[in-house]
């Protein structure tokens, strides 16, 4: 299997400045990178250039500018610009897709924060035997610098990637044959739905109770942001004040995000422990969090009608709140490598569809979902909580595919 690992960093005070000077040359590069591209597509009769083409003038780049450009890694300024080349590959797909194109643009510093070392020991190393009880990483240009390191690694570290995160740096291990850890079979399997109101519920009838790590720091959040905007444009990102404030928000989402993080991984983790088989929605959060289409008023022009998309703005944000998709993904990844199996099925009427299972009669109408909480077929008169009948019936859903499997 592959896995990635990430750690903490704690570089020494010199570290870090060369760690953000690292930082800084490569985002000189991509710009650079993406200026020649955008120069001979417009200057050149539309000349198209590849990473081929720009990986042959790092030598050249690297003399020239021995300071700034010759003592990082080759191989990590290879990988930047292979991202440059990654996110063209992506425009253009875009265009011939028929989607909106989306063409790459330049990074801000404070926007590039990532550097990626394509092979453990070229330009990097992973030191697995620990000196003075400390993990250190040896990255070109800045030396050993001190990990955290509060699990084992296990595999083979493929790349080695630091980045920034607000104030805090990480590296991340990219490691393939990791070893699975299967756990004893309990013979229980179980569906779930996920929701708003309760982050989710199993067909057992038990509710995870949503923590809404936004929603509770919103009042925090919101603070800061004003103090953030009250700052005239002509003074933004030239005063100290001004570049505190903005860490000061951006340490908030940064929490945020570590809370979520940590409540999806113990959740996830105790659904595998309990379960072989865990079944659950295939769900679109991308479409279900999209705005809606304006509705152009056809007696009125310029003027729209109503579309729903302010109280769809609080539903859209109690969705990404909730992390669904983050969720899932972890799910998958401690099910493999625990040796337990997640199937996604079809969330089409889950929550409309009368539960046969657990006293109903199957019947499938819109009419069947009471309210947000309440289902009650207008059929047989069957009534439960609407969420607990979802999971049933994704429960239901994946009891097929496993016959139909066998």
């Amino acid at each position: 299997m592959i896995r990635a690992y990430k750690f903490l960093l704690r570089p020494t005070a010199r570290q870090a400045v060369a760690l953000g000077e690292m930082l800084r040359d490569h985002c000189s590069l991509y710009n650079g990178a993406l200026q020649e591209r955008r120069d001979a597509y417009r200057h050149a009769s539309k000349t198209t250039i590849r990473y081929g083409d720009q990986s042959v003038q790092l030598k050249e780049i690297r003399a020239f500018d021995p300071e700034r450009q010759g003592r990082w890694s080759f191989t990590s300024q290879q990988a930047t610009l292979r991202r440059l080349d990654k996110a063209f590959q992506a425009f253009f797909r875009r265009v011939k897709n028929g989607e909106t194109p989306g063409y790459p643009r330049f990074k801000g510093v404070g926007h590039f924060d990532t550097v990626t070392f394509p092979k453990d020991g070229d330009g990097c190393r992973w030191d697995s035997t620990p000196h003075d009880a400390q993990t250190r990483v040896r990255l070109q240009g800045v030396g050993h610098v001190r990990v955290h390191q509060h699990r084992p690694v296990h595999g083979r570290v493929k790349t080695i990637s630091v980045r920034r995160e607000g104030n805090r740096w990480y590296v991340v291990l990219a490691c393939d044959d990791v070893p699975a850890e299967p756990l004893a079979t309990t013979g229980a399997v179980v569906g779930i739905d996920m929701g708003t109101t309760h982050f989710l519920t199993t067909s057992d009838g038990e509710y995870v109770a949503n923590p809404r790590f936004l929603g509770t720091m919103t009042g925090e959040l919101a603070e800061a942001q004003r103090h953030l905007a009250a700052f005239p444009k002509r003074t933004r990102q030239r005063t100290r004040k001004h570049r505190a404030a903005a860490r000061n928000v951006a340490k908030l989402h940064a929490k945020i995000r570590r809370q979520r993080a940590d409540f999806h991984h113990k959740t996830a983790s105790a659904l595998i422990r309990d379960h072989d088989v865990i079944a659950h929605e295939r769900l679109n959060t991308a479409g279900m969090t999209k705005a809606p289409t304006p509705k152009p008023d056809p007696d009125n022009a310029g003027a729209f009608l109503s579309n729903g998309a302010a109280p769809k703005a609080g539903l859209n944000r109690s969705i990404l709140d909730a992390g669904w998709g983050q969720f899932l993904t972890i799910l998958a990844n401690k099910a493999e490598s625990a040796g337990r199996r997640v199937i996604a099925v079809d969330a089409r009427n889950t929550s409309r569809t009368c539960p046969p299972e657990i006293g109903g009669c199957g019947h499938v109408a819109k009419e069947n979902r009471a309210t947000q909480a309440k289902f009650e077929c207008v059929k047989c008169g069957f009534a439960a909580n609407a969420d607990h009948v979802g999971a049933t019936n994704v429960l239901n859903r994946a009891g097929l595919v496993l016959c139909d499997a066998a």
